[in-house]
């Protein structure tokens, strides 16, 4: 866990830095291409420049900071739940900043201009948190378990699992804020939450490789392939969530010295 945490801090300075890059080569450029500009205009359009580079900067590391609260959120869970029911709910979590490229398109497509403004207050997404579960029930369970925090506000909510996509894709999605507390001020932050299973996460992955990095030809047949396989994919969730449940009620009701055994054995489990 703790090489996977510094791999994820890593590669999210490298996202910052890139998410960096657009906004600032635009805004160089307009003030280069500015060449009948005085001296002071000039001057006044670089205190301009920089003061938007820095707060677009100091906008990227509270989102950056709201992604940790939210895996911290779930990593505490998921060690909970080692430690009480010995087993863990959360397989693997995957977080990322929305790159600026991104961003500038989404600002776009809403007819508004690029600024950090317009970013925190029409852009949802810029922080994300991917968390990848064995069951379908421990998606709701772990939803709940992070709303019903009293510093957690849920935004928004979209179950495409009870109501999938017409391309077949199904994950539960919840836009909520948490707090983010600084040397000199609380903020509350947006984060994207996304929610799925094993086998939803390899059917989103190889759905959306197959349909967004190639030219396809025949894409109609392709996509109703595709949906197939989400059906068929969907079913042994429900299926092997049934089996799970089978066997644990399968099991006979334990006595005073089972549970005390039982009990003992929670000792053996690595807080981790």
């Amino acid at each position: 866990m703790q090489d996977h945490n510094i791999e994820h801090h890593a590669a999210l300075e490298d996202e910052e830095f890139s998410s960096l890059a657009a906004p600032i080569h635009a805004l160089s450029t307009e003030l280069l291409s500015q060449e009948d500009l005085g001296i002071d205009a000039l001057f006044e359009q670089s205190k301009t420049l920089m003061n938007t580079m820095v707060e677009y900067k100091e906008m990227l590391m509270t989102y950056s900071c709201a992604i940790k609260e939210i895996r911290t959120k779930f990593e505490v869970l998921n060690t909970e739940f080692n430690i009480r029911y010995q087993r863990n709910p959360i397989n693997f979590i995957n977080t990322r900043l929305k790159r600026s490229s991104s961003i500038a398109g989404k600002l776009e497509r809403l007819h508004l201009p690029l600024s950090v403004e317009n970013i925190e207050n029409n852009i949802h997404d810029i922080a994300g948190v991917r968390v990848i579960c064995s069951y379908v029930d421990d998606i709701y369970l772990l939803a709940k378990s992070l709303i019903q925090q009293d510093d957690i506000e849920l935004i928004r909510q979209k179950d495409y699992i009870a109501k999938p996509k017409p391309n077949g894709y199904r994950s539960l999605h919840l836009i909520v804020s948490v707090p983010v507390f600084f040397a000199n001020q609380t903020k509350k932050v947006e984060v994207e939450v996304q929610i799925r299973t094993i086998a939803m996460d390899f059917w989103a992955s190889l759905e959306h490789q197959l349909k967004y990095k190639h030219e396809i030809a025949n894409a109609e047949e392709i996509g109703k392939e595709l949906k197939a396989c989400a059906d068929s994919i969907a079913s042994t969730d429900l299926r092997m969530l049934g089996i799970r449940q089978k066997i644990e009620a399968s099991h006979e009701p334990s006595s005073e010295v089972d549970e005390l055994l039982d009990k003992l054995k929670k000792l053996e489990f690595p807080i981790t």
